[in-house]
């Protein structure tokens, strides 16, 4: 399979891997690209507060941050996320941790797929399509 999970200096298990792996390549597929190499890093918030700060000169905590090594058509790329943030996250806006969880997932490989969320056109067409994705879950599980 091309898409692949890891840890990097934490503890943590992704449930469902084989299920996470199909969605997310169906997800590609929907989008009309192909599913390349993709690796899902899941990290601590201090991991990737130094990711953004050596790569992207911000000084703060974040949930998800993607790196690009696509080519036309054939999305891959990692997508290190703070399982720690997540966990932020999932208290914040009163959702199951594993529902927040994919949702981070997938905003990384929606950025792969050239979806932004810089303005506010293109953070509602995010969530959209964040959205769908994760109607698309509930339909494989």
């Amino acid at each position: 399979m091309p898409v692949r999970f890891h840890t990097e200096g934490i503890s943590f298990n992704l449930n469902q891997k084989l299920n996470h792996r199909r969605w997310i390549c169906l997800w590609v597929e929907s989008q009309k690209a192909m599913c390349g190499e993709l690796n899902l890093i899941f990290v601590s918030n201090k991991y990737l507060r130094n990711i953004n700060q050596k790569y992207l000169n911000h000084d703060y905590n974040t949930d998800v941050i993607t790196f690009d090594y696509g080519e036309q058509g054939k999305i891959s790329g990692d997508i290190f996320i703070s399982v720690d943030q997540v966990k932020i996250n999932s208290r914040s806006f009163s959702t199951d941790e594993a529902d927040e969880l994919r949702r981070v997932m997938i905003h990384g490989v929606n950025h792969l797929l050239g979806y932004k969320d810089d303005g506010k056109e293109e953070k509602e067409i995010m969530r959209q399509k964040e959205n769908e994705a994760l109607h698309l879950w509930l339909k494989l599980v």
